[in-house]
């Protein structure tokens, strides 16, 4: 069974971390909060474990539609083309937020995700979680949303009832307090573009 680690996103202790970011870099698949929804994570250089987060949403890693996770905007350049300015200043007005763009990929992209993807989904979370998390493993992680079988609700927000469901195919789960039930804002900014592909939590006319 997986372990359910408290952390508390005002101030996210240094030590349960820790214990988050060994479990990543020995190819663990741990589920953690954001802004938004409650996700499935796992380090981004961790084929097995991105392959596991991949099978736990029934589909392949090469068809798999998973978003970044940054602690900052400094680490973009190692998995995206360069970015034009009026596009990093739209980023830097929006992250952290409930928002994730969609960027143009550079080569590492499809190795990484075994595909020939030419996009990249970029979240920073506006949750210290997850921030801290990426700045102690030194390297981003993936997001891919927990979805709850009710019919009338989206997404499972309780992390306990997360544990139960999903305890014995992830290594961690961490308790960061009650999700929300929306989803993050997905703008398309790819060649010059500024499109809304999904209307989520994050209002666009904002930033854009």
């Amino acid at each position: 069974m997986a372990e359910l680690v408290k952390l508390y996103p005002e101030n996210p202790n240094p030590k349960e971390v820790q214990k988050v970011v060994r479990v990543l870099k020995n190819g663990g698949v741990i589920i953690y909060p954001t802004d938004t929804v409650y996700s499935f994570g796992a380090d981004l250089t961790k084929t097995k474990a991105l392959e596991q987060v991949a099978r736990i949403k029934g589909l392949k890693l090469a068809k798999a539609d998973f978003s970044v996770v940054f602690n900052d905007l400094s680490l973009l350049s190692g998995y995206t083309k360069q970015v034009d300015t009026p596009t990093y200043k739209i980023l830097k007005k929006a992250l952290p937020g409930p928002f994730t763009f969609i960027l143009e990929a550079n080569n590492t992209v499809p190795k990484i995700f075994k595909n020939r993807k030419k996009t990249i989904g970029i979240r920073i979370p506006d949750n210290r979680i997850p921030q801290a998390i990426v700045s102690a493993l030194g390297n981003p992680i993936i997001a891919s949303s927990v979805h709850d079988d009710d019919e009338i609700i989206d997404y499972t927000t309780d992390p306990e009832l997360i544990l139960e469901k999903y305890g014995k195919v992830v290594d961690l789960v961490i308790d960061g307090g009650f999700g929300d039930n929306a989803a993050s804002t997905v703008i398309d900014l790819t060649e010059g573009k500024r499109e809304v592909i999904r209307q989520g939590k994050g209002d666009a006319a904002l930033i854009l």
